[in-house]
């Protein structure tokens, strides 16, 4: 068998270990994401083609638990990105496997502790808090961020090498925490750091987060590398969100800042607005997102994006999204697409 194979087979071996001890708990889940459109981004050519997670990045995973007693359980999950079009692993080749999540850890009365490979808070805020969600094809948000045609992100959604800790619910108030280990990562060495603060309470919530990366690119491998640029000591990323639901809409604010320790300091500050409005079985979506860098010359990137999704089901939505992309000095990108996605 292929190694990926060996993996899987490896993980349904666990599941059925699991599901003979009545103290444990386990189970496969996952999305499959998959559109056809017209894709272009700022300054390239457009073009026509299906895509696999144009909303939410397709991914199957196995998790479970094992009651310690006392309140008391252990917990695992393993999570790999896949592409349904082709039918490959991964958001792009050489991606690690197991590369959405893969940690084990306790939960109990004091929140959850995890060790492992762990989506970080900066990523789960920057996601919550604007109307097109984790989409990497149409959510300014996330495109402005951690896929950045200005300055360079280091760091990723998730950290390899690090512990996680997600508190329990105070009132509406809950935070996460995680910090990872550079164990010799591509340039500067250095730990990682973050948090977020998540408030929630009727027709109102609000985030804010922050995290300090120090090692370099070496946390995940990228698409096209992502340089590390001379004299890199450090980057901090400052976020604050708001969502405000009137029932007839929903409102979204996002404001970030990013910092860029080096040679030469830049910094690149972003905002953005959104709004989701319900129509019958589903949502008219709209978001627009602002990121200007300052580096000598100051460059500006600006996405707007609209469309609808609609509910068949709980598990199961039909989209389609218009996004237009515009960066200093390129074409404007024009993207169109529609889609189906399907959680199990």
């Amino acid at each position: 068998m292929t190694r990926s194979l060996k993996l899987i087979a490896a993980a349904v071996a666990t599941l059925g270990f699991a599901a003979a001890t009545p103290a444990q708990e386990a189970q496969l889940y996952g999305l499959m994401d998959l559109s056809a459109g017209r894709f272009q981004s700022a300054g390239t050519s457009k073009v026509w083609r299906a895509e696999s997670g144009s909303m939410t990045t397709s991914f199957l995973g196995f998790k479970g638990s094992d009651d310690l007693g006392g309140g008391l359980k252990a917990r695992f999950a393993i999570e790999h990105f896949l592409r349904a079009d082709t039918g490959t692993t991964g958001r792009f080749n050489g991606e690690a496997f197991w590369a959405r999540n893969a940690y084990v850890g306790l939960q109990g009365a004091f929140g959850q502790t995890v060790l492992g490979r762990n989506t970080t808070p900066l990523f789960v805020s920057t996601s919550m808090f604007n109307a097109i969600g984790d989409s990497f094809s149409f959510s300014p948000s996330i495109r402005q961020l951690f896929t950045p045609s200005l300055l360079p992100f280091y760091g990723d959604r998730a950290w390899n090498n690090s512990i996680a800790y997600a508190s329990v619910d105070h009132s509406g108030i809950t935070w996460n925490l995680i910090a990872n280990l550079g164990e010799g990562a591509a340039g500067a060495g250095g730990k990682n750091g973050g948090f977020n603060i998540l408030y929630a309470n009727g027709p109102l919530g609000a985030t804010l987060a922050w995290q300090k990366v120090k090692n370099g690119d070496g946390i995940s491998p990228q698409p096209t590398a992502v340089p590390v640029v001379a004299g890199f000591t450090a980057q901090d990323t400052f976020q604050l969100g708001g969502a405000y639901d009137a029932s007839v809409v929903k409102l979204y604010a996002q404001y970030t800042r990013v910092w860029t320790h080096a040679t030469a300091n830049t910094k690149t500050t972003l905002y953005g607005f959104g709004a989701a409005v319900p129509i019958g079985a589903g949502k008219l979506l709209a978001q627009y997102g602002n990121a200007k860098a300052q580096a000598g010359v100051d460059t500006t990137n600006t996405a707007l994006t609209v469309g609808y999704d609609h509910n068949l089901s709980k598990s199961t939505d039909l989209y389609a999204m218009f996004m237009t992309e515009r960066v200093s000095g390129l074409n404007r990108g024009n993207s169109l697409a529609a889609g189906m996605r399907l959680r199990f």
